[in-house]
């Protein structure tokens, strides 16, 4: 009898045969203790042995329902079909030569794909990285070599990775950036939108916050010293904050009129997380350069920089690149959930899953009033906790509720500038038995908290 395999082939269903994490998990657990930085953190300690469409299963073989996605990467679902075959084909045929050495089609595959589905109907050039933070950081490379200035303007909640320049542009502390500076200097943050915590109401928030933050760009900075703006269309660990309606608009224009790179990095948004190819697309904004990862290729390291081909050419020959950049295997499982997202029109997917969430998450709201607030979009959905009566953040409830949904087999993960933020990132092939049942077991918790 052949072994059970993940990806599509492994039954849908939540599964719970011992405690979380169990035994064979604790092992393990050890072992990593041992062997592994303790720097190093864990969500949740069980130690995985399959995953595929909803549902990730452990070496106990406990199935539990996955919010998560592994951060949003597994959007196609684990081992997806056309992933697997595109990758294995080419783990066949070569593993590595360096693209840089000697190139192959692949990475001018996904370059092309990328100048196709990216926002815009100019000319468009790509180049491919390993993560996100190296995206970002060769977004701001080339945007300093194409305005020859050197300031970089960033928001509030924002995070853009773990690397030095990164962290600098990363406005949370802990613990990304505790205990690592000296940072890279030239970088500047101004407000974002902020709708729920807007001091004057979410109705004026969009009009006041995009006045701060041109104000402060124009006054402490210098336009004519602002080599990029830097964006995320939908802020990810920050909270899942949907900048106001227009802000998005008025600061890409104030970057049009004043020769500004106007970056979107898309790494969390992007590759129909949010309903749409990418989260920019909401308000028509056309970004100058979107800097994508996570999503793009099922799983493999895969990251990428695509923009204005005049802005892209900037850099000089040898500027860009990397030993590992544009991997020929990461480059097949690219195409491959490509595929998988246009067959399965993973747009519309995300679209339902946030039609099903948002009904259910305001019926919770009804209920409790710690739910502060509901947002998000497609399948990139947030509640915000706060103590009774207030909006002062709690994020006590919120360890407590992830700890109880981990605790029945369903995977959550929290995130927020305040720690009070519940995050959902289902993967969007995931069935809507199994999204009902892991908001099901949310509704429970919320009940015993």
């Amino acid at each position: 009898m052949t072994e059970l395999t993940g990806g599509p082939a492994l039954p849908q269903e939540r599964r719970i045969v011992t405690a979380i994490p169990g035994p064979k998990s604790q092992e393990l657990l050890a072992r990593k203790n041992a062997a592994v930085a303790g720097g190093v953190g864990l969500t949740l300690p069980v130690f995985t042995k399959r995953a595929g469409g909803g549902v990730i299963e452990d070496v106990d073989g406990n199935s539990l329902i996955d919010f998560g996605s592994g951060i949003a990467v597994t959007s196609v679902g684990s081992s997806a079909e056309a992933v697997v075959r595109r990758a294995t084909a080419q783990l066949a045929d070569f593993t590595h030569t360096c693209f840089m050495v000697t190139p192959y089609e692949g990475y001018v595959e996904v370059c092309e794909q990328l100048a196709e589905l990216t926002p815009g109907d100019h000319a468009k050039k790509s180049a491919l990285f390993n993560s996100g933070a190296e995206a970002v950081e060769n977004a701001v490379k080339i945007a300093r070599s194409y305005t020859k200035r050197q300031a970089v303007v960033v928001f509030d909640h924002g995070y853009h990775g773990r690397t030095n320049l990164t962290m600098a542009l990363t406005a949370k502390n802990m613990p990304y950036k505790h205990g690592f500076g000296p940072f890279a200097p030239e970088v500047y943050r101004v407000p974002v939108a902020y709708g729920y915590r807007w001091p004057t109401g979410p109705e004026n928030c969009a009009e006041e916050a995009a006045a701060q933050a041109i104000d402060a760009m124009t006054k402490q900075v210098g336009a004519d010293n602002i080599a990029a703006i830097i964006i995320e269309p939908v802020l990810g660990e920050g909270g899942f904050i949907e900048p106001a309606k227009g802000f998005l608009p008025r600061i890409a224009q104030f970057a049009k009129d004043n020769g500004i790179v106007f970056v979107a990095d898309e790494i969390q948004s992007g590759f129909c997380r949010t309903g749409q190819w990418f989260a920019c697309e909401d308000e028509g904004v056309v970004p100058d350069l979107i800097t994508t990862a996570k999503g793009i290729a099922g799983g493999l390291p895969l990251a990428a920089v695509t923009g204005r081909a005049e802005i892209m050419d900037a850099a000089h020959a040898g500027g860009l690149g990397g030993t590992y950049g544009g991997n020929p295997v990461a480059c097949a499982a690219a195409l491959g959930a490509i595929e998988t997202m246009r067959e399965l029109d993973l747009n519309a997917k995300a679209k339902r899953i946030e039609e099903v969430m948002k009904d259910r998450l305001s019926g919770m709201q009804e209920k409790f009033d710690i739910i502060g607030d509901i947002r998000g979009r497609g399948a990139m959905i947030a509640i915000e906790l706060v103590k009774s009566g207030s909006k002062d953040p709690n994020p006590e409830a919120a360890g407590a509720l992830a700890k109880a949904c981990h605790a029945e087999g369903l995977l959550v993960l929290t995130c927020g500038t305040y720690g009070n933020v519940l995050r959902f990132l289902p993967p969007l092939v995931i069935g809507e038995d199994l999204l009902n049942e892991g908001l099901d077991i949310i509704e429970a918790a919320f009940a015993r908290l």
